[in-house]
Protein backbone atom coordinates (compact mmCIF):
# COMPACT_ATOMS: atom_id res chain seq x y z
CA UNK A 1 0.00 0.00 0.00
CA UNK A 2 1.24 3.36 -1.13
CA UNK A 3 1.54 6.49 1.54
CA UNK A 4 -0.41 9.53 0.66
CA UNK A 5 -0.58 13.42 2.16
CA UNK A 6 -2.67 15.93 0.79
CA UNK A 7 -1.50 18.89 -0.30
CA UNK A 8 -3.29 20.81 1.83
CA UNK A 9 -0.76 19.21 5.01
CA UNK A 10 2.18 20.32 2.99
CA UNK A 11 1.15 23.38 2.09
CA UNK A 12 0.01 24.05 5.76
CA UNK A 13 3.91 24.27 6.55
CA UNK A 14 5.05 26.10 3.99
CA UNK A 15 2.39 28.82 4.66
CA UNK A 16 3.45 28.94 8.54
CA UNK A 17 6.67 30.12 7.05
CA UNK A 18 5.05 32.24 4.78
CA UNK A 19 2.68 34.21 7.26
CA UNK A 20 5.48 34.03 9.87
CA UNK A 21 8.35 34.52 8.46
CA UNK A 22 9.77 38.64 9.18
CA UNK A 23 13.12 38.81 8.70
CA UNK A 24 15.94 37.00 5.93
CA UNK A 25 19.42 36.75 7.45
CA UNK A 26 22.52 35.77 5.86
CA UNK A 27 25.31 34.30 8.44
CA UNK A 28 28.77 32.94 8.72
CA UNK A 29 27.84 29.55 10.42
CA UNK A 30 24.76 27.28 10.58
CA UNK A 31 22.48 29.05 13.12
CA UNK A 32 20.80 26.39 15.35
CA UNK A 33 18.68 29.69 17.87
CA UNK A 34 16.62 32.53 16.89
CA UNK A 35 20.01 34.67 18.70
CA UNK A 36 22.23 32.97 16.29
CA UNK A 37 20.61 33.86 13.54
CA UNK A 38 20.41 37.87 14.14
CA UNK A 39 23.22 38.25 16.15
CA UNK A 40 25.90 35.30 16.89
CA UNK A 41 26.52 34.66 13.02
CA UNK A 42 24.33 37.27 11.48
CA UNK A 43 26.54 39.12 8.56
CA UNK A 44 23.59 40.68 6.82
CA UNK A 45 19.51 41.33 7.29
CA UNK A 46 16.58 42.32 6.13
CA UNK A 47 13.03 42.44 7.39
CA UNK A 48 10.35 40.71 4.66
CA UNK A 49 6.69 39.75 4.77
CA UNK A 50 4.62 37.48 2.81
CA UNK A 51 4.52 38.94 -0.21
CA UNK A 52 8.42 37.68 -0.33
CA UNK A 53 7.19 34.88 -1.19
CA UNK A 54 5.50 33.03 -4.19
CA UNK A 55 3.43 29.87 -3.37
CA UNK A 56 2.97 27.06 -2.07
CA UNK A 57 2.47 25.66 -5.51
CA UNK A 58 3.43 21.74 -6.84
CA UNK A 59 6.94 20.67 -6.61
CA UNK A 60 9.70 20.72 -8.94
CA UNK A 61 10.04 16.81 -7.85
CA UNK A 62 6.88 16.11 -5.76
CA UNK A 63 5.23 17.58 -2.90
CA UNK A 64 5.00 21.25 -2.72
CA UNK A 65 7.40 24.37 -2.71
CA UNK A 66 7.37 27.84 -1.26
CA UNK A 67 9.63 30.32 -3.23
CA UNK A 68 11.46 32.08 -1.53
CA UNK A 69 11.83 35.63 -3.91
CA UNK A 70 15.36 37.40 -4.60
CA UNK A 71 15.94 40.00 -2.08
CA UNK A 72 18.04 42.93 -3.15
CA UNK A 73 19.83 45.98 -1.57
CA UNK A 74 20.90 44.02 1.20
CA UNK A 75 23.65 46.06 3.20
CA UNK A 76 26.08 43.88 4.93
CA UNK A 77 26.73 44.97 8.66
CA UNK A 78 29.35 42.60 9.78
CA UNK A 79 32.45 40.80 7.31
CA UNK A 80 32.60 37.54 7.12
CA UNK A 81 31.53 34.53 4.89
CA UNK A 82 28.31 33.79 4.17
CA UNK A 83 27.46 30.12 4.18
CA UNK A 84 23.80 30.07 5.47
CA UNK A 85 20.87 32.13 5.12
CA UNK A 86 18.00 31.97 7.99
CA UNK A 87 14.18 32.55 7.73
CA UNK A 88 13.09 34.04 11.08
CA UNK A 89 10.26 34.86 12.84
CA UNK A 90 10.98 38.16 15.03
CA UNK A 91 7.72 38.77 16.46
CA UNK A 92 8.12 34.93 18.44
CA UNK A 93 11.37 34.65 18.08
CA UNK A 94 11.66 31.97 16.43
CA UNK A 95 14.12 30.50 14.06
CA UNK A 96 12.07 29.04 11.20
CA UNK A 97 13.95 27.89 8.38
CA UNK A 98 18.01 28.00 7.66
CA UNK A 99 19.57 26.72 4.25
CA UNK A 100 22.45 26.71 2.73
CA UNK A 101 24.03 29.24 -0.15
CA UNK A 102 26.90 29.73 -1.93
CA UNK A 103 30.21 30.49 -0.24
CA UNK A 104 31.01 34.29 -0.82
CA UNK A 105 33.17 36.84 1.20
CA UNK A 106 31.46 39.87 2.26
CA UNK A 107 32.45 42.96 3.23
CA UNK A 108 30.72 45.97 5.88
CA UNK A 109 29.22 48.28 3.52
CA UNK A 110 28.71 45.79 0.76
CA UNK A 111 25.27 45.62 -0.77
CA UNK A 112 24.39 42.36 -1.86
CA UNK A 113 21.41 40.23 -3.03
CA UNK A 114 19.90 36.83 -2.31
CA UNK A 115 18.37 35.07 -5.23
CA UNK A 116 15.66 33.50 -5.81
CA UNK A 117 15.29 30.23 -3.87
CA UNK A 118 12.76 27.16 -3.29
CA UNK A 119 11.98 25.18 -0.25
CA UNK A 120 10.28 21.48 -1.06
CA UNK A 121 8.50 19.29 0.69
CA UNK A 122 8.48 15.81 -1.04
CA UNK A 123 5.75 13.80 -1.19
CA UNK A 124 6.15 10.49 1.05
CA UNK A 125 7.39 6.93 -0.23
Amino acid sequence: MSKTVHDDVLDAALNYVKSNATRICVCSAQPTTYNEAITTYKLAIKTIASTDFTGPADGDTSGRKLTVNQEATITVDAPGTALFIALCDSVNSKLLYVTTCTSQAILAGDIITIPLWKMEIADPT
